[in-house]
């Protein structure tokens, strides 16, 4: 329902104030997730999977373990992209990952 809810921009980071002191503002919700040592079946192997990529499973996984094939194929996306045959190199993928995480203030 648009306009339920009225819209609140809080900035994630307030400019530094005298003396060079910044406040953080964290505007943050709830998500129910399955930890690694609970995932079992479709999710276990996902989770698996990311622990061998990654070395753990990073919570941008976990807010997918609800649905895993969402996860997994969130994971394929991901891995196309920066992965995949295109005209940019690695480094650029990723500079542009960072940028885009910038502006939309994803510090992650």
């Amino acid at each position: 329902m648009a306009g339920r809810y009225p819209a609140r921009r809080h900035p994630l980071l307030v400019p530094p104030y005298p003396g060079g002191k910044s406040v953080v503002r964290i505007n943050m919700s709830w998500i129910k997730t399955i930890e690694p040592h609970e995932a079992r079946g479709e999710l276990k192997v996902e989770y698996d999977r990311a622990v061998k990529r990654a070395g753990k499973v990073f919570n941008i996984l976990k807010v997918q373990s609800l649905n895993p094939e969402c996860l997994r194929a969130s994971m394929q996306m991901y891995l196309a992209t920066m992965y995949g045959r295109s005209g940019l190199s690695r480094a650029e993928r990723e500079m542009l990952a960072t940028v885009v995480s910038w502006a939309n203030r994803c510090f992650y």
